[in-house]
């Protein structure tokens, strides 16, 4: 019995090594695990306004990733113009607090897509779809850096920052017939209904509703 458990004392330590390894091995493959994880992927993804040192706003990179509002086809505010496609993003954020309260928190920013349509193509016999990008456009609410607190920003093609346009080329329009401060939340169906619900919906902002002509 003596012989027995000395040679089970001499093995305990080289166990208890053993043990220490494997819990080792375990942890750094924990640790390499969470770091890729969490390690960028390459891709930029920005939710928030970034603006260089002249007060240009940057093109969101990542647009397209963030929450879709709705489309318009042929929309114009005065008129005239070939039939455009228009998409809305809006980054997750700025969503996510307006599902919460009907309102836009400071450093909302909202990405218009204009596209050409088109009805010839492929199998489609009737109706329109998407084809190139004609133009980009943005709106931003910073408080702090305009005046208006909202500003609203076109991007020529190929360029990947723009000046605030002229107050007259947007905000005014947006200031009066805006129904959600200083968005057209009366075009996106799935808000509107959001800001009704909480009371910030300014129906007379938004004029007529659709089927009440």
């Amino acid at each position: 019995m003596m012989k027995g458990a000395k040679a089970m004392t001499r093995r305990d330590p080289l166990r208890m090594i053993a043990l220490a390894l494997a819990v080792s091995a375990l942890v750094c493959a924990a640790l390499v695990l969470l770091a890729r994880a969490q390690a960028p992927s390459g891709k930029a993804t920005v939710d928030a306004p970034q603006f260089t040192k002249e007060g240009m706003l940057l093109r969101p990179p990542n647009y397209r990733e963030w929450i879709y509002l709705s489309s318009g086809l042929g929309m114009s505010y005065s008129g005239g113009g070939s039939p455009q496609f228009t998409n809305v993003f809006v980054a997750p954020p700025a969503y996510r607090a307006f599902l919460a309260n009907g309102r836009w928190p400071d450093h909302t920013i909202f990405v218009l897509e204009e596209r050409a349509a088109s009805s010839q193509g492929s199998i489609n016999k009737s109706g329109h779809f998407q084809t190139a990008l004609d133009g980009l456009g943005a709106s931003v609410k910073d408080e702090k850096r305009f005046g208006e607190k909202w500003a609203y920003f076109s991007f020529s093609q190929g360029e990947t920052a723009a000046a605030p346009n002229a107050k007259a080329h947007c905000w005014q329009c947006h200031n009066d017939h805006g129904a959600v401060d200083n968005t057209f939340v009366q075009f996106y169906p799935t808000l509107k209904e959001v800001a009704r619900k909480v009371g910030t919906y300014n129906k007379d902002k938004a004029g007529t509703e659709p089927g009440s002509e």
